[in-house]
């Protein structure tokens, strides 16, 4: 018997900024599923609904995964299940009203439309399961062991890396990992550098801001930018960084979790995350100012192995890609 072949269309961000689907992809390839992951547009799709070999069933990630795999589910005739891992919340903060408007709109029909829904956020479920006639609890992983005890090839990838752009040894690395979009408040984090004494405000990752990251940089000699970097080097990086940075309104986040497996203390946006992680994260507002003094605050606690650190990579070891894969194979099995 052939594996169930199975179309995932997933967000279309950088292999190295966006993980987690792939993560669970390869545990469910393991698990005897077939599995054809593409980031979602126009050319993908179209690719997509020309493979003649066709598809047992697709999973789309919100938003344009979902309302993607929902065309694709009705032109192949395969099961659609919608992979609902944001709020809609945080888009309506970002978008404008009709806009917004549309896409809510949107994102009730594919659940309507779909044979099953997985969601990450509890604020979800009402509205998952007004529409959809199957809704499951899923959540986030991290591949712990790898960032709690980096290859010795990724740290000195990253050492090496640093020593390149003449990093002093002594100055302190606050970095930030991810996406380069206005809802990480990346303005507001390159203005943190202003504040900081003897630190490097080290940045990696790529989006529409990338651009206004490497001006900065050029302007500010304590601003590092490296751009996108192999996500098998990234532990690396974190291992040889003092604080991990997060600043989007965000209480289910995978920055936070590879922070905490890495050691890292970590400074997060006061907001949504503040009920799941107090005392494990310095928090901060988005005034520059407020950003450099938790990281300064943060910095001279990391001189010791901080309750917050050792309790924070407690924390971030109880999430694996296995078990969120678990969730994904469920629902699977019941829609196929």
């Amino acid at each position: 018997m052939s594996a169930p072949r199975i179309c995932w269309l997933t967000p279309d961000k950088p292999a190295n900024i966006s993980v987690g689907r792939r993560q669970i992809a390869a545990h469910l390839e393991e698990l005897g599923f077939e599995i054809v992951l593409r980031g979602t547009t126009l050319t993908t799709l179209r690719e997509v609904l020309a493979d003649r070999k066709g598809f047992d069933a697709v999973i789309g990630t919100t938003r344009a995964g979902a309302v993607a795999g929902a065309l694709v589910s009705i032109m192949k005739g395969c099961p659609l299940i919608v992979d609902h891992v944001d709020p809609i919340a945080q888009f309506e903060r970002t978008a404008s009203r009709p806009v917004a408007a549309v896409v809510r709109w949107l994102e009730n029909a594919t659940f309507a439309l779909a044979a099953g829904v997985l969601y990450t956020y509890p604020e979800e479920w009402a509205r998952a399961s007004r529409f959809a006639r199957r809704v499951s609890k899923t959540g986030l992983g991290v591949e712990f062991d790898r960032f709690d005890d980096p290859s010795p090839e990724a740290i000195q990838a990253a050492q090496s890396h640093l020593a390149e752009l003449a990093i002093d040894p002594e100055d302190r690395i606050a970095i930030y990992l991810g996406g380069l979009e206005p809802i990480y408040h990346v303005e507001e984090l390159l203005g943190s550098a202003q504040y900081l004494e003897d630190w490097i405000l080290l940045v990696v990752g790529d989006g529409s801001l990338a651009g206004r990251v490497e001006r900065a940089a050029e302007e500010c000699e304590s601003i590092e930018f490296l751009g996108s970097v192999p996500h098998e080097e990234v532990p690396g990086y974190l291992h040889v960084a003092d604080v991990g940075i997060c600043l989007v309104d965000d209480s289910h986040t995978l920055k936070i979790l590879e922070y905490g497996a890495a050691g890292l203390p970590v400074v997060q946006l006061a907001g949504r995350a503040e009920k799941r992680f107090r005392g494990l994260v310095e928090f901060c507002s988005t005034d520059p100012a407020d950003v450099a003094r938790a990281i300064e605050a943060t910095g001279k606690r990391s001189d010791d192995a901080s309750e917050e650190e050792h309790s924070l990579r407690a924390f971030a070891s109880r999430f694996d890609w296995a078990r969120v894969a678990a969730d994904y194979e469920g629902m699977l099995e019941e829609v196929l």
